[in-house]
């Protein structure tokens, strides 16, 4: 829970940071007409939004699929720390060819990615740096490099540098066919590797000991893993640039991660969350004005993490929420049955009424607390209430509750439950009989007819409890012999 915990506050961060990035968007127009352009969008015909969102889907199944291996051999620093070290490299690739050729980017960015991998292996291989102290070095030093470059070849007045700034953020607007080409080698490239060594990589993802002991090349396959999680980041740099790539490696395979856990249905699953992330936040910057595209890819992918955080069956927080809310209103209900019987049997079964006075007392609840329980009682067709006074408008204090059939027989295996498990632990656990109470309290909520029979069959049917108390069982109370009035 912790760990959820941690992500969340990571995206919720990146949410606001964002908003503040210098990325370009798809259609940098001054006046938009929403309709109009979500049509123009979606019949894809103009060339350019059909290569914007190719890139964009090609870019998020790529990175879904490669991030489901970060995330669960949690790699997601490693990733964060690789795509801040290649930007030394670009800036070494551009000095190098004199233009923003992709060929030379890329080799640089490859050097570069390679150089921070082998820093952080000597760093805590040879020197014995923590991997969090030593990712954090590699990460700001690489890092700080590359702006320090990358500010001297904007002084140095470099004819063909316009543009290498979006290396930065992302600029989706100079996608060219080239990057499109780039992208879909990646993601053949990744897809081919995931493929053929599917068994393996599970195998050497959750159990490393096991899988070399077996014959599996695990460090082999690590270091394959690194090289492709570069090259995605490569390819990836036009889209969203340098400070989000490492977004998209995890933020999708993180959302995966809360729906699935086989490992096939996760991958699959992983690379759709991305697919559907680039199209949204393509979609949604071509709609405005002045959104980039990269960061609204990553805040529609964050989008998506927070909703199945949410809304996830049985473990999404709102279900979680809402099956909190019922549980709590089903032990209030089963307090008040309870303080229905105890009021009855101080009065020897006698008599079936209770006052409104009398239960508030019981429950050391104020009126109005008191009267929305027994609001529920009615509308569960557990018990019912006639007035002592007959007026026009009768105040709560003069209220008579009386258990239905169905409220009595609830309320008698409330208390069955409490003092069987009181009996058990006085008798079997060797408690003291004033030290049953509190466990009892917690336990007759949640104890099932099976474990009660059991009880009953241990403790050899027993008709009281520790404290000499009448234990109610189906066979004693009966609805003939229920109080009069029922």
């Amino acid at each position: 829970m912790h760990k959820k915990k941690k992500l969340s506050v990571t995206f919720f961060l990146l949410f606001g940071f964002c908003l503040f990035l210098e990325a370009k968007q798809i259609n940098p127009t001054k006046e938009v007409e929403f309709l109009t352009q979500a049509k123009r969008f979606l019949q894809m015909e103009d060339p350019f939004i059909l290569r914007v969102v190719t890139g964009s889907i090609l870019m998020g199944v790529s990175c879904g699929l490669i991030g489901s291996y970060v995330v669960t051999r949690r790699l997601s620093l490693f990733g964060d720390t690789l795509s801040h070290a290649l930007l030394p490299g670009i800036a070494v690739g551009f000095v190098w060819s004199g233009s923003k050729d992709n060929l030379s980017l890329l080799i640089g960015a490859m050097l570069a990615g390679f150089l921070g991998v082998s820093c952080l292996s000597i760093l805590r291989n040879v020197y014995r740096v923590q991997a969090d102290s030593s990712l954090g070095i590699v990460l700001s030093s690489f890092y700080a490099v590359g702006i320090c470059m990358l500010t001297r070849i904007q002084k140095l007045g470099f004819s063909q540098q316009s543009g290498l700034e979006s290396f930065m953020f992302g600029q989706v607007s100079a996608i060219s066919s080239d990057d499109l080409c780039l992208l879909l080698i990646a993601l053949v490239i990744i897809g081919a590797f995931v493929l053929l060594n599917y068994r393996q990589l599970l195998a050497s993802g959750f159990d490393p000991q096991f899988s070399e002991s077996i014959g599996i090349p695990t460090e082999f396959l690590q270091y394959i893993l690194w090289v492709l999680i570069s090259f995605c980041i490569i390819s990836s740099l036009q889209l969203v640039g340098v400070i989000l790539v490492s977004a998209m490696l995890v933020i999708p395979a993180a959302t995966a991660s809360l729906l699935s856990k086989r490992m096939n249905a996760y991958l699959l699953l992983a690379c759709a969350l991305g697919a559907g992330a680039g199209f949204g936040g393509a979609f949604l910057s071509f709609l405005g004005n002045n959104l980039p595209t990269g960061p609204l890819i990553v805040l529609v992918s964050a989008l998506f993490f927070l909703l199945v955080l949410l809304f996830r069956p049985e473990k999404g927080l709102f279900p979680l929420w809402l099956k909190s809310r019922s549980e709590n209103s089903r032990i209030a209900i089963e307090n008040t049955l309870k303080a229905a019987y105890q009021i009855i049997e101080k009065k020897d079964f006698r008599e079936s009424e209770i006052s409104f006075f009398e239960m508030m007392q019981k429950r050391g609840l104020s009126s109005a607390e008191l009267a929305e329980e027994i609001s529920s009682l009615k509308h569960a067709g557990l018990a019912s209430t006639s007035h002592l006074a007959k007026t026009e408008k009768p105040l709560p204090l003069q209220n008579i509750i009386t258990l239905t059939p169905q409220g009595w027989e609830y309320a008698c295996r409330i208390v069955r439950n409490h003092r069987l498990w009181e009996l058990y632990l006085t008798n079997e656990a060797k408690y003291a009989p004033d030290h049953v109470h509190e466990d009892a309290e917690k336990i007759e909520h949640v104890i099932g007819e099976k474990t009660v029979r059991k009880l009953e069959r241990l403790l050899k049917n027993p008709k009281t409890d520790p404290h000499g108390k009448l234990i109610p069982s189906i066979t004693d109370v009966h609805l003939e012999n229920l109080p009069p009035k029922f």
